[in-house]
């Protein structure tokens, strides 16, 4: 018996998977987040939303029957309505109860190192993994003994035109909560009115990564967690350019 869906899950599973359909979206590697136990899903961060990875939850709810969790920006946290959303499709802003209940309960977690730094970029800047030294993703798979699966898509970058630099922009604009201020074109017009261009998206899995989970890791040693981050970040890179190639092939 499947559970009940809520309002925002509704709103959520419907949307996307009008997308999916509208961005031709297929994923290849999928059977490595069908094996049992949770994961932390770290993804590339397309622009200006993470439209791949939105559709890949709507793949997973169908083939596990659960949306992943996603930690999303805090600034969620600030709005009633925004925060009626996420709570009504389990995501979190933060590390906390919620993440740890799902992690126990063996379902997969879904974080974007780059955030809004490389989704709200120009049209400049495209396919390039930008997560600086951020590594909270790290010390939260390490803590939860999580196993870390990169992904990456094609398209992801070509839904909407980047006209500026929005992460930089807000913050030199003093933006409440950190929010970017970025301009972008779509199919009808400038975002967020405007469909995205109907760009076909193919996104690919990675094989797990462990090496933060090898005994003797230290969890405040910032140069291994620098390390670390590195690796993870050239896989995610490796898997951009196999996208982007199969995309060239398949037109």
């Amino acid at each position: 018996m499947k559970p009940e869906r809520n309002l925002p899950q509704t709103l959520w599973l419907s949307g996307f998977e009008l997308l999916r359909r509208y961005h031709r979206y297929r994923v290849i590697g999928l059977e490595t987040l069908l094996e049992p136990g949770a994961k932390l899903i770290v993804a590339y961060h397309g622009r200006p939303l993470a439209f791949d990875q939105c559709m890949l939850t709507v793949v997973l709810h169908e083939r596990l029957g659960y949306l992943p969790h996603g930690i999303i920006h805090g600034a969620f946290d600030e709005n009633p309505v925004m925060k009626w959303l996420i709570n009504g499709l389990g995501f979190v802003t933060k590390d906390g109860p919620e993440l740890e209940a799902a992690v126990a309960r063996g379902e997969h977690i879904l974080v974007q190192p780059g955030g809004t730094r490389e989704g709200c970029r120009s049209f400049r800047h495209r396919y390039e993994v930008d997560w600086g030294e951020r590594t909270g993703y790290l010390r939260l798979a390490i803590k939860y003994g999580l196993p870390i699966v990169p992904v990456a898509g094609d398209g992801v970058d070509d839904a909407f035109i980047g006209l500026n630099d929005g992460y930089a922009l807000g913050r030199r604009l003093g933006a409440p909560a950190g929010l970017p201020v970025w301009f972008g074109v779509g199919a009808t017009g400038l975002w967020p009115l405007s469909l995205p261009f109907p760009v076909r998206m193919t996104q690919l899995v990675g094989q797990p990564f462990h090496h933060h989970l090898e005994a003797g890791v230290d969890v405040n040693d910032r140069e291994v967690l620098r390390a670390l981050n590195r690796e993870v970040a050239d896989a995610v890179r490796e898997l951009l350019d196999r996208a982007r190639a199969l995309g060239r092939e398949s037109g």
